[in-house]
């Protein structure tokens, strides 16, 4: 199966795409999407969208899993990158690709065995379950690397019986 996980925002997308067969992980990609401040807020969004649907036609993944926002400060901040994940949304559903969305807890539970891990250990485990020489870099792209682990794992304990593709770690 391959899958490309997305951790969605508005200046930068992150994006991993890695394939999942048998218990074990392949990374075959990932990096970011930037997109620059001075850029008109609708070029921002079509430049998102664009990068996006280059990396699903790239990689034609089985499953796209998106990580949901998390703000609980900055509201300027969470409107731009609600945009940014919204278009991250559209792009994946017109792929006919399923589209899956884990919460942050969701992610670091399912990659660090504890669902309030610092940044530090889910990217030590990133970079351990991938068999990574190094951490990935930016943070966005490790961040989108678990999201694709995180539903690697739930689709595989969904098969087992447990819990449900489309919302994660219910039992």
């Amino acid at each position: 199966m391959i899958i490309l996980g997305i951790d969605p925002g508005f200046a930068i997308v992150g994006y991993g795409v890695l394939e999942y067969v048998n218990n074990k992980f392949c990374s075959i990609s990932y990096g970011v999407l930037t997109t620059k401040a001075e850029t008109p807020l609708a070029q921002r969004l079509v430049n998102i969208e664009t990068g996006i649907c280059e990396i699903i036609n790239n990689y034609k993944p089985d499953a796209i899993a998106v990580e949901e926002l998390f703000f609980n400060k900055n509201i300027k901040t969470a409107l731009s990158a609600a945009h940014g994940r919204g278009v991250v949304m559209l792009a994946a559903a017109k792929s006919g690709a399923n589209v899956f969305e884990y919460t942050p807890l969701q992610i670091k539970q399912a990659v660090t065995g504890y669902g309030r891990a610092d940044k530090a250990q889910m990217q030590q485990m990133v970079k351990v379950l991938l068999n990574l020489k190094e951490m990935p870099k930016p943070d966005d792209a490790a961040d989108a690397l678990a999201a694709a682990i995180c539903h690697a794992h739930t689709s595989a304990m969904s098969s087992l019986g447990y819990g449900k593709l489309t919302t994660g770690w219910d039992y």
